[in-house]
């Protein structure tokens, strides 16, 4: 079903979990007991991340095919087309049919770091992998934006236009990357509106899972870390376990009630593979009334 429809369907925000292919046995173990207790909180939509250059293509098939039939849930694919040919892009959007997918979010991927030359004939940008789509499929088609801006964009403005080039060549709804500063989230839709962009914008949200893994995501997206976290964090008991993952659920949760009271139409959470976070989160929604 098409996450327009979802959203005609309902009359509460919608829930997205996000999900990797595991990379080995042992995370693959642990997967799926992630996805089990996932899908029993039955969330509208769950995504499946799709590696740069195609790396991970086998593996995010899988788990789609899995998710799809085995859990029956409705699945948003990531499709990242940097480095391949049309061909390639074809199979990939072929094997997605095929598996009943009707939702696909279009990024271009970062560029992969072995020695794997791109296809002479790849689309640069997800602009062009969203024009090379749209005409072709009947896929209900997204894109990413970045609050903050794209970590390697020129100024906010010009990614800002970017994302208005997105829409213009067939994104019809929107994934924002977490902010740890909500009002940020705010302005952002704001401006997108003043640009012209009139289509969905759905906010990530990322749970703080652990200190190390704050700052590694942050400096890959660029997200900033504000002092008052960072404070935060810093005044927790060293030695209570789980204080950091607890501390990141009450953060999230009152991140997301501002976020639903303010209107979006969803949320979609980064679950870094694990549950009790997402769970606990969306819960704590649901009990509120918001979700």
């Amino acid at each position: 079903m098409h996450l327009d429809q979802i959203w005609s369907k309902r009359d509460k925000p919608t829930v997205s979990f996000e999900l990797f292919p595991a990379h080995n046995e042992k995370a693959e173990d642990r997967l799926t007991k992630v996805i089990d207790k996932l899908a029993a909180a039955k969330p509208d939509l769950v995504s499946v991340t799709f590696g740069a250059g195609g790396k991970t293509r086998e593996g995010s098939h899988k788990l789609v095919k899995r998710l799809k039939q085995e859990k029956n849930l409705e699945v948003l694919a990531y499709f990242a087309g940097y480095g391949l040919g049309p061909e390639e892009i074809t199979a990939v959007l072929d094997d997605y049919r095929d598996l009943g997918v009707d939702n696909l979010l279009v990024v271009r991927g970062d560029q992969p770091q072995d020695d794997v030359s791109p296809h002479p004939e790849s689309l640069p940008h997800a602009s062009d992998m969203l024009a090379f789509i749209a005409p072709r499929d009947d896929f209900f088609l997204g894109a990413a934006g970045y609050p903050e801006g794209h970590i390697e964009a020129q100024s906010k403005d010009r990614d800002l236009a970017f994302l208005k080039l997105k829409v213009d060549h067939g994104a019809r709804f929107i994934i924002a990357n977490y902010v740890y500063d909500t009002p940020c989230f705010f302005d952002f839709r704001e401006r997108c509106a003043v640009a012209g962009i009139d289509v969905p914008i759905v906010p990530g949200v990322m749970p703080i899972y652990s200190i190390k893994m704050m700052e590694r995501l942050a400096a890959l997206c660029g997200a900033t870390i504000p002092d008052k976290i960072r404070h935060g964090l810093s005044m927790l008991p060293p030695d209570l376990k789980g204080a950091i993952t607890e501390f990141g659920i009450a953060l999230a949760i009152k991140q997301c009630r501002e976020l639903l009271r303010q209107g979006v139409p969803g949320l979609h959470i980064y679950t870094m593979d694990k549950s009790k976070s997402a769970l606990a989160i969306v819960g704590q929604l649901r009990e509120d009334g918001l979700l």
